[in-house]
């Protein structure tokens, strides 16, 4: 298949690449390349480009940066996928496109399904999430994937983040009443690279099995780096960020399950092949 993959220099887009030249003819853009919030620009590249599938891996993730840059998380996330779904609709392309864990409020209090109803609490939650009503009001060949606490070898993360600060302080607050699940992105694009091969459109929840806090996310890393680290649990009101975050937010891979693909390793497992990485 002639797959495109949009937002090929971020996190994510380094794995989709690797992953996805294997068995596909396989054309990229950049933030350089293509500006989504162009739809004029978004409908000449898809169009002259004609894949048969397109991964829309671009946003505007910078979830607290959101609360005060709204129009510009808007502007990418809700209307940079508008354009990207209206490209996909005048080529015929089937459109996949990355989600989140934030369009939900986290007070169900145990796994989300893709059928549970939305709530994002924050501006980010809110645009990605109206990024997906655009996909399903514009187009009939699309997946919907949300996926949750992605961490990878081509971008800061939670993990390179907490061994940075290891060396500097001698204490590390850590949220210790948020719950999700850690996702590898090379595990990530492995499972997008297995749904794109059938016609088995519509949402899906992937995320590496198994979930945690941010503490025991944190208490693991550094259990697996061999390191002494005094941590401390604090709620997420003490620690105080600018975008409301929910409190459990862990996705149930149900649709995937039900389409009969196989299970998601651990995110423990997954933690440990990226940490021999660094």
């Amino acid at each position: 298949m002639k797959v495109l993959i949009i937002g090929a220099e971020g996190m994510l887009g380094h794995d989709l690449v690797k992953v996805m030249s294997k068995n596909h003819e396989l054309s990229t853009t950049t933030i350089n390349t293509m500006d989504i919030t162009d739809i004029n620009k978004t409908i000449e590249t898809v169009k002259k480009i004609n894949p048969d599938v397109v991964i829309h891996a671009a946003a505007f993730t910078d979830v607290d940066g959101s609360e005060s840059q709204a129009d510009l998380a808007y502007k990418v996330n809700s209307l940079g996928t508008r354009n990207v779904a209206v490209a996909c609709k005048e080529t015929d392309s089937a459109l996949v496109y990355i989600s989140t864990d934030y369009v939900f409020d986290g007070t169900k209090g145990s796994p989300y399904h893709e059928y549970d109803q939305t709530n994002p609490l924050s501006i980010y939650g809110k645009t990605k999430l109206l990024g997906e009503v655009y996909i399903r009001d514009l187009l009939n060949k699309f997946y919907i994937v949300r996926t949750s606490w992605l961490y990878g070898y081509h971008g800061p993360n939670f993990i390179t983040t907490m061994l940075k600060l290891a060396e500097t302080h001698d204490q590390i607050s850590v949220v210790g009443d948020q719950i999700g699940s850690p996702t590898y992105t090379v595990d990530l694009s492995n499972a997008i690279a297995k749904l794109i091969e059938k016609p088995v459109y519509g949402i899906y929840h992937i995320t590496n099995s198994q979930h945690c806090t941010w503490y025991e996310y944190a208490q693991l890393i550094f259990d697996i780096a061999g390191k002494k680290v005094n941590l401390k649990p604090v709620t997420t009101e003490e620690f105080g960020s600018a975008a409301s975050r929910p409190k459990y937010s862990v996705l149930e891979n149900h649709n995937w399950k039900m389409e009969g693909f196989p299970k998601i390793r651990s995110f423990k497992d997954a933690l440990k092949e990226y940490m021999d990485l660094l």
